[in-house]
């Protein structure tokens, strides 16, 4: 499971469309990514599995959310005071 990922992380080029999100603004689409993203890692992690597959995630976001956003909900998440739920 985890090579079928990885061959579609390297041919990954943007965001493919998401039922949830079919309008043009894509907001809540790279915060959903986000917390996916990061909700991931933690269950993975708990389980002590690879968590490769959240790299999907990863690539969504860094594709559709501003470097401005990610650099500022990391420093919430650091600092405790990130708004979301992970």
């Amino acid at each position: 499971m985890a090579e079928d990922i990885q061959q579609k992380l390297e041919k990954y080029r943007t965001a493919p469309f998401d039922a949830r999100f079919p309008n043009q603004n894509q907001t809540r689409n790279c915060w959903q990514n986000y917390l996916d993203y990061h909700r991931c890692q933690k269950a993975l992690d708990a389980k002590g599995v690879d968590t490769a597959p959240c790299d999907w995630y990863k690539s969504v976001y860094k594709s559709l959310c501003p470097l401005s956003w990610i650099e500022k909900w990391d420093t919430q998440r650091e600092d405790g005071t990130f708004p979301g739920k992970i």
